[in-house]
């Protein structure tokens, strides 16, 4: 199901499913734009890395963004699959037996990255929408994963509409 007036048809091997959309709104189109672009981000991380050991402070947020970028990737290709919970447990997931859903796979991908970067604002600072949610703890894990793709997803938002000045990609 596709709300009117998102040209959905060139997304990469996913059609947006109305939870995409209604998360990311009129920025869902500047996903596929994203979406898209990932493949160069590898050589750009690289070559970033290399300058952050000379200490940059600019270099340190533009990977930041960089990461955001890919977290709201993963987040609106996991919204546009079928809702449902995550893996179990932590990282690496070598205890979990095969074969793993894809869409829950996706979901705790998408779920990892954003508690990574909620971490991060935690530490450097950060939340230009709200304060980070607090750590996963041994309660609700689903509901802190969720909370910590919500806070991913207005962070995403906020950011490119600072560097957009509120207008969309081409």
């Amino acid at each position: 199901m596709h709300a009117p007036g998102y040209d959905t048809s060139g997304l990469p091997a996913w059609n947006a499913s109305q939870a995409a959309i209604d998360a990311y709104g009129k920025h869902l189109p500047d996903i596929r734009f994203i979406a898209s672009l990932l493949a160069g981000y590898q050589s750009d991380r690289e070559a970033l890395t290399e300058r952050l050991t000379h200490g940059q402070d600019a270099v340190r947020s533009e990977v930041h963004l960089l990461a955001m970028e890919t977290g709201a990737v993963l987040d609106a290709l996991a919204l546009s699959c079928t809702p449902g919970p995550y893996l179990p447990g932590e990282e690496p997931y070598d205890d979990v037996p095969e074969p793993v859903d894809s869409a829950v796979e996706l979901r705790t991908d998408a779920a990892m990255l954003a508690e990574r970067l909620v971490a991060h604002d935690r530490i450097h600072g950060g939340g230009k929408t709200s304060r980070p949610p607090q750590p996963r703890t041994d309660g609700d894990r689903d509901a802190e994963r969720d909370s910590a793709r919500a806070y991913l997803r207005r962070e995403w938002i906020a950011a490119r509409e600072v560097r957009l000045g509120g207008h969309r990609l081409p």
